[in-house]
């Protein structure tokens, strides 16, 4: 099988959707992708949690332990690794490799740089296998001031890509890409560059994010609305077979 890291550098950028319960992933994979991510949104969200306020450890941990076995790649959201303690930060990338993660997202929610840095450093330790994708949020919380320097204290300390959500701005992407010596991830934008546009830019790894599960949550309220209204629900709904099939048969209770 080929690697994540070695995804990053193929002849177009990797596409990575993101998946919320076994379900959606194992949907996901079907479609042919080779690796799936995890929103943290999504995971908190069906589970009644805020998302980005470290209450989804365990639910992470145990969506890891459940995916980690199927035959696709895994990289999980991990927010900012759930603990401003490195070494428990290093602790959480352990168990995601040891559940079967091949990468892991940590973010900085523009905090305190030296303290991201010392998170990859020690995920890397703990899980040398396991690729960190590196985010800062300079742009999906900020102007974008201070991303180069960000950027490079987290490949210096071991990221093994760097993320930028928020960022769409063709010649800000192509700069960033010159000056990193790690692949870039973009999230992907409706009202952003394509995915062809991306990859022309340079970019090497593009992002559904939350994206997915917003969508099938619209897509929900959307097909209730049109019963309400006396109209068929539009849009593809998989038979409950095909939904069923999803899980395994030893996963069935009795």
């Amino acid at each position: 099988m080929t690697s994540f890291a070695d995804l990053h550098h193929g002849d177009s950028p990797l596409l990575l959707p993101n998946a919320w319960d076994h379900a959606s992933a194992v949907a996901l994979a079907g479609m042919g992708f080779a690796a799936i991510g995890t929103t943290s949104l999504g995971v908190a969200a069906a589970a009644g949690l805020p998302d980005g306020a470290a209450a989804t450890r365990e639910l992470t941990l145990r969506l890891a332990r459940t995916l980690g076995a199927e035959p696709f790649l895994l990289s999980v959201d991990a927010e900012g690794g759930f603990s401003d303690d490195p070494d428990e930060v290093g602790e959480l990338a352990r168990e995601l490799h040891a559940a079967g993660a091949a990468g892991i997202n940590i973010e900085d929610g523009l905090g305190d740089a030296g303290l991201h840095a010392a998170k990859i450093s020690a995920a890397k330790s703990a899980a040398p296998g396991l690729f960190v994708n590196a985010r800062t949020d300079t742009y999906w919380q900020g102007d974008g001031a201070g991303t180069l320097q960000r950027l490079d204290a987290y490949q210096q300390a071991g990221a093994d890509g760097v993320f930028v959500p928020g960022l769409s701005e063709p010649a800000t992407i192509t700069s960033l890409v010159r000056s990193l010596d790690v692949p870039l991830n973009i999230l992907y934008s409706p009202t952003g560059p394509t995915l062809a546009q991306l990859g022309d830019l340079g970019v090497r790894r593009v992002s559904l994010g939350s994206l997915p599960y917003r969508r099938a949550l619209g897509a929900a309220l959307e097909a209730v609305a049109d019963i309400r209204a006396g109209r068929p629900p539009r849009g593809p709904t998989p038979a409950y077979d095909e939904v069923a099939a999803l899980s395994p048969p030893e996963a069935a209770f009795p």
